[in-house]
């Protein structure tokens, strides 16, 4: 398999659950969309609970000892989110499916069919969530940078079939948006992959955990999204991936 066979797939799979969900959406009772949304809310908390157990893995506490691992956690997320609000990334990837969107009505248009401001919504809130479920968690990561390093794409592999299914759910209640994320995967992914290729083995198992951890924590201010409880600018938090790693290797070099 060539480098980047995994996140080809991941797309794949992300567009035809797309067309599936789009096809019988329209359906489906706006309560039976609701509840299965809700479920995916509820599915994807499971998933973020389980990654950021992460924060307890045995490889971490042995780098940095028994009580760094949740500082570094915190820090993380508080670097990173003073970062990735001072870069407004969360009004950037909306912005960028707005950019989309736009596109799609002057495709819509041209067909004669209806646009109006729900549609259009619905397109943005589709793209965002979706591209934050599809790229933020430790399957992403690991599965990325894995492929990169030369040890195949079981675990991208693993999540297209996840995000498949996903994909059919969400577009049934947000439509054509969930597709067009796969532009922020195949980014995503494709980047991660090009960087475990250039790194090599060099990313320790400690610093993956506390990434790992990371990346659950961020996963639950998804699933609060998906639940309606919260709109938590995930988008905003992405950098505490970067820094998750970095700070681990800071408390290394100071113990």
């Amino acid at each position: 398999m060539f480098p980047g066979f995994g996140t080809l797939v991941n797309a794949t799979t992300v567009l035809l659950g797309t067309l599936v969900g789009t096809l019988v959406g329209h359906r489906l009772p706006e309560r039976t969309r609701t509840v299965v949304t809700d479920g995916l809310g509820l599915v994807t908390l499971l998933i973020a609970g389980t990654s950021a157990a992460a924060v307890g893995d045995e490889v971490l506490s042995d780098a940095v000892g028994g009580a760094a691992p949740m500082l570094i956690v915190l820090g993380s997320v508080l670097l990173g989110g003073i970062v990735g609000s001072l870069l407004r990334l969360e009004d950037r990837i909306e912005a960028l499916g707005g950019v989309l969107q736009r596109a799609a009505v002057r495709r819509v248009a041209r067909s004669g069919a209806p646009a109006d401001a729900a549609a259009r919504e619905r397109f943005v809130q589709g793209f965002v969530v979706s591209s934050l479920v599809f790229c933020v968690g430790p399957l992403t990561i690991l599965g990325s940078i894995n492929e990169g390093l030369g040890n195949g794409a079981d675990q991208l592999l693993l999540k297209s079939a996840l995000d498949g299914f996903a994909s059919i759910a969400f577009a049934a209640s947000f439509g054509w948006g969930v597709g067009a994320s796969v532009v922020s995967l195949v980014a995503i992914q494709g980047g991660l992959t090009a960087l475990g290729a250039g790194l090599g083995s060099f990313v320790p198992d400690p610093h993956l955990a506390a990434l790992t951890a990371t990346g659950g924590l961020l996963l639950v201010g998804v699933a609060l999204r998906l639940l309606d409880l919260k709109q938590v600018k995930v988008a905003d938090l992405l950098p505490a991936l970067v820094v998750a790693p970095l700070l681990t290797a800071l408390v290394v070099a100071l113990r």
